[in-house]
């Protein structure tokens, strides 16, 4: 759809003009895709830089995008917020910011992994539920995520349809098990060039690796990691005048 064009006989200032115009767009989603730069708005409106530099500067104001200096404005997308100290659920956090979520089964299957049975306590021959998704919200990527648990106990879930469900909802109503407890360890990293593909992350985007073991009757049952776009997540935290203690791992 093409810029309303500006009215230069309104009192209304040529900037607040371009603002609103390009407010309406990005709420219909034209710019889902891409934002145009400074030069190609120019073009567009047929207004000068200054113009669009202050009707930018409003939409950055509003959180609606980005337009740092050096860089090409981007539309800004919800945060994610996931609490820290407590065990959530990525599904709940998604919902619960008023998106829609969605998964791509990428696989499904049982296998053997010495290295996760190891994390998990186990003999490296004992066969794992492997699940792996692709997780959208409003069907942008969010994130990848990878998860093993002992087949002993997750077999059921491989009949399960994870397209638009939470793993802890089907592992509790088909064995019964509920985890109780974890520990996570969470590090910045820069992305794989496959992540980088499947999450579509923008050019010098950070991801969070969120490695998670959780435990059910004091015994590890658990492992999962999960890639999440470094733009689209942030970490929540409460403290009180008696501490907060974060741990900070060695690389």
């Amino acid at each position: 759809m093409r810029a309303a064009p500006v009215d230069r006989q309104s009192p209304v200032p040529l900037w607040s003009q371009v603002q609103d115009d390009l407010r309406a767009r990005l709420s219909r989603g034209e710019f889902d895709a891409v934002f145009p730069g400074e030069n190609a708005l120019v073009t567009e409106y047929e207004v000068s830089r200054n113009t669009v530099r202050q009707a930018l500067r409003g939409l950055r104001t509003e959180g609606l995008v980005t337009a740092e200096r050096g860089r090409a404005p981007r539309v800004r997308r919800a945060e994610i917020e996931q609490p820290v100290g407590t065990l959530y659920s990525l599904f709940a956090s998604v919902e619960a910011a008023g998106m829609t979520q969605r998964s791509e089964v990428r696989v499904l299957d049982v296998r053997a992994d010495g290295v996760v049975a190891a994390r998990l306590g186990l003999e490296e021959s004992t066969p794992l539920l492997h699940l792996e998704r692709l997780r959208r919200a409003d069907e942008a990527p969010l994130a990848l995520d990878r998860v093993w648990l002992p087949a002993s106990v997750a077999a059921p879930l491989l009949d399960a349809d994870f397209t638009h469900t939470s793993l802890y909802g089907e592992l509790a109503d088909r064995t019964g098990t509920r985890l109780e407890s974890g520990h996570e360890r969470i590090a910045a990293q820069v992305p794989s060039g496959g992540e980088c593909r499947l999450l579509e992350c923008p050019p010098r985007t950070a991801v969070f690796v969120i490695e998670r073991t959780g435990f059910a009757g004091g015994r590890p049952l658990e492992w999962r990691q999960t890639v999440v776009r470094g733009d689209r997540f942030a970490l929540d935290a409460s403290f009180s005048a008696r501490g907060f203690q974060l741990g900070v791992a060695s690389s």
